[in-house]
């Protein structure tokens, strides 16, 4: 073992933010919001009443940075 390996906490936290998002979108959907406008109003605004209470996704986005966040999705959407 004569090298170095590398670690990266990066690819943890692209799931913990995929998983948050996804519980976000899936909740705004069932309340009948159109979970793609919302999002992107509380990207923007940062004002987390864009967001639903319902199955706590309100608490699970305040707890993502807004600039990680939007790092993670241009990566995701620009390697896609």
């Amino acid at each position: 073992m004569d090298y170095t390996r590398k670690f990266s906490l990066e690819y943890d936290k692209d799931d913990e933010i995929r998983a948050i998002l996804t519980c976000v979108y899936n909740s705004l959907k069932e309340k009948g919001y159109n979970p793609i406008n919302q999002i992107v109003g509380y990207i923007l605004s940062e004002d987390p009443t864009y967001i639903t209470n319902y199955n706590n996704a309100r608490t699970l986005i305040r707890k993502l940075d807004r600039d990680e966040l939007l790092q993670v999705m241009l990566k995701h959407y620009l390697s896609a």
